[in-house]
């Protein structure tokens, strides 16, 4: 690890290990950001089948069917892999860990005006990393705010057990899962300037609102680690990646989770 990013203070660890989530300033330089922007800008206009597929005639009302979210663009462009892997991000979540990060995921959402959130969830729902557990890494590459659709979290849920969903109402939610959160704990807004790295764990409940603006996207460049003692993992998201690039194959986790066996399809967060 660098010597100067080694030092996540003793508040901010315990803040994440509390809260379950920390946001992290200054991971990113003004030259990163825009090799993430330009990267996706490009990347938003064309067609990579299975990863990225919009309606680039642009028919639909719902402007997520011409900007989806990308997904795993590090299997198809070495920028996004680069950045995954961006060692600072990787400094921070082995203070996180205690050991050493595996890259599992990445993913890019445009998020433009009028699109839906994401209603409540859990990570590792999906995930399923065993034992341990997966850490998102999401950064804002636009500043993000309630008005355009920024990330809710619900402190302290972070030891809350994985459950099994409830159906998210589609009409303010793209994906179908909802996870109500407990009595006592409200969603509430991470608010984030460009650049920012909310970091949080895999049980952390958290989603979004719609993008209420009629002229912000709200860009985040999003991907999620393991810590590098678990055995196992969802298939969808092997293998994964040390910081050297090299890969790394967990055993697949064939758990069915809280749903149930027959629940279970590779569903990619």
């Amino acid at each position: 690890m660098t010597e100067a990013l080694k030092a996540l203070t003793e508040e901010q660890l315990n803040q994440f290990h509390t809260e379950g989530y920390l946001i992290v300033k200054g991971l990113f330089s003004e030259e990163d950001l825009r090799a993430i922007e330009d990267t996706f800008e490009a990347i938003g206009n064309t067609v990579v089948p299975g990863f990225f597929e919009p309606d680039l005639d642009g028919g639909s009302d719902d402007p997520l069917k011409r900007y989806p979210r990308v997904m795993h663009p590090h299997r198809f462009n070495e920028t996004a892999k680069r950045y995954m892997l961006h060692g600072p991000v990787l400094d921070v979540l082995h203070d996180l860990y205690g050991e050493e990060a595996l890259a599992a995921q990445s993913m890019f959402y445009y998020k433009p005006p009028g699109s839906r959130g994401q209603a409540l969830h859990q990570d590792n729902f999906y995930l399923k990393v065993e034992p341990g557990n997966c850490i998102a890494a999401w950064t804002a590459v636009d500043a993000a705010s309630m008005d355009n659709g920024g990330l809710l979290v619900v402190p302290k849920t972070s030891e809350y057990e994985i459950s099994c969903p409830e159906l998210a109402d589609s009409a303010e939610s793209f994906t179908t899962h909802y996870v109500k959160p407990p009595k006592d704990q409200k969603a509430i807004p991470a608010v984030m300037d460009k650049g920012d790295v909310l970091f949080f764990n895999g049980n952390l409940i958290h989603g979004s609102y719609r993008n209420k603006t009629k002229d912000q996207f709200r860009r985040a460049f999003i991907c999620h680690y393991a810590n590098a003692s678990a055995t196992h993992i969802s298939n969808y998201y092997r293998p994964l990646y040390r910081a050297d690039g090299t890969q790394v194959d967990l055993e697949i986790n064939t758990d069915g989770g809280p749903c149930g066996i027959e629940f279970d399809k590779a569903y990619p967060h």
